[in-house]
């Protein structure tokens, strides 16, 4: 795909609404180059086919197989960030209840535009994220310390394995919540050992189409395949006296599992196209937000290869385990955005509401919340009625479906109207939905994770009118 001009900020929109499509990339043509794409999958393709990554996106929350509910959107949000952590995401769709609001901004949305809007106000919304993304790259050394900020026992002992890894030449694996830093505990690995002064290079595994992440990571010969034209070396040969660190470990294919366990083992590897082998010194970092042993006992992950990532481990907290570090974060963020957004103060209610927060976006989540109340309350005292609307606040921890609204069992037995069988429906169709996404939307893997036969989940996808995949 040709480069996008450089006059023009490139936007991805995902909308299965073609008159919305046509209307927006005309009154945004000056300003925008538009990527448009109807459904999770066609999103995907593009951003694989699009480097770099664009840095807005603006989708909808109703969108294929599922139209009427927000759950594709909000799968999408999810899958934007492992493509690009720094996308600004913005939503625009007509599911605008409180619930679908909050828990779009929870996951890392900057923005909800309610549906139909005024074309004035969304560009000048997306102009206001180009701002916002300008003081953050010109202020990259604030963010790269900030997870590291906090006096909490949680982040004592999460530097204290820093330290203690940091010079070992084992692979180690990042474990943690969506937000919650992982690639900034790859970079101070990678910052505090002897290979500081050689090179980190970051790929994510979710990014590249099978094929293409093995050309990435082990270069190609020329001819190797339709397009390679010359020669080019892989991210295990730039990154040899360096540090490479992987993203979303989790989503690499199974047979391309083996020829990184060859790797890890070994150092050698082969160039697509070539019979001769070449070595790489490599230090290894993954990292992950799924559960590699789940994925290991269902057959989607390898076994040997989780043994041998997992040798060295380090779980980086969630934000509500971190005690009042989140003070010190959200001076940190102020302070970052201070040329941007003038710094607010906390009224002891608002003081008290965070405190208690689950914070379920974690740090993400964090500055998120710090940019809003920043561009809504310039200056300002923000009390608690000003400060509620912007948090999940019916979330719990560890629930399923997690910030469904009124998961407490005595506050959704008490709301008139309930209905078990509508619960238990909803709770069947939330677990059936990530299963179908952690398996790409593979029956049979998507079974297995359920622990029900390919049969019984077919036919509970017709009951609960949610259909079979389409690439199933």
């Amino acid at each position: 795909m040709s480069a996008p001009s450089p006059q023009r900020v490139l936007l991805l929109l995902v909308d299965d609404d073609e008159l919305i499509v046509d209307a927006l990339g005309f009154v945004l043509a000056d300003e925008f180059e538009i990527l448009a794409a109807a459904n999770r999958a066609g999103a995907r393709e593009l951003l694989r086919k699009t480097k770099p990554a664009p840095q807005l996106a603006l989708i909808d929350l109703g969108l294929p197989p599922t139209p009427h509910t927000p759950s594709e959107g909000f799968a999408l949000i999810g899958e934007l960030f492992a493509f690009n952590p720094a996308m600004k995401v913005l939503v625009l769709s007509g599911q605008d209840e409180r619930r679908n609001i909050q828990h779009a901004l929870t996951l890392g949305a900057v923005d909800f535009v309610p549906k139909p809007c005024a074309p004035d106000l969304l560009r000048a919304r997306l102009k206001h994220q180009l701002r916002l993304l300008e003081a953050e790259q010109l202020d990259v050394s604030t963010s790269a310390g900030e997870l590291l900020l906090g006096a909490s026992p949680a982040m004592a002992t999460l530097r204290a394995l820093i330290e203690q890894f940091a010079d070992t030449p084992f692979p180690v694996l990042v474990e943690g919540e969506s937000g919650s830093g992982k690639e900034l505990v790859a970079q101070a690995l990678h910052a505090a050992s002897a290979r500081g002064r050689g090179p980190l290079l970051t790929m994510n595994c979710a990014a590249f189409s099978p094929d293409l992440l093995e050309a990435q990571l082990f270069g190609h010969a020329r001819g190797a395949y339709t397009g390679a034209d010359k020669a080019r070396a892989g991210f295990f040969e730039e990154a040899s006296y360096g540090t490479l660190f992987l993203d979303e470990v989790g989503e690499m294919p199974l047979d391309l599992q083996a020829k990184f366990l060859r790797v890890l083992e070994n150092g050698e590897y082969y160039r697509l196209g070539e019979t001769e082998p070449r070595r790489s010194n490599a230090r290894i970092v993954a990292a992950t937000n799924r559960e590699l042993r789940e994925l290991a006992r269902a057959g989607l992950f390898r076994q040997d290869l989780f043994h041998r990532l997992s040798v060295l481990t380090i779980s980086v907290p969630p934000l509500r385990s971190r005690g009042a570090d989140w003070r010190l974060l959200l001076d940190a963020l102020q302070r970052q955005y201070a040329a941007s957004i003038k710094p607010f103060s906390l009224a002891p209610e608002s003081e008290a509401l965070l405190a208690a927060y689950h914070f379920p976006g974690n740090v993400r989540e964090l500055r998120n919340i710090v940019i809003r109340l920043g561009a809504r309350y310039p200056g300002q005292c923000v009390t608690a009625a000003q400060l509620g609307p912007e948090l999940e606040l019916d979330f719990k921890a560890g629930a399923p479906g997690q910030a469904r609204a009124g998961s407490n069992l005595e506050e959704r037995l008490r709301q008139p109207g309930f209905r078990l069988d509508d619960e238990l429906a909803g709770l069947e169709r939330s677990y059936i939905e990530t299963a179908l996404r952690l398996g790409d939307g593979n029956l049979s893997k998507a079974a297995r994770l359920l622990g029900i036969n390919r049969t019984t989940l077919y036919s509970r996808l017709g009951r609960l009118g949610l259909g079979p995949p389409a690439d199933d």
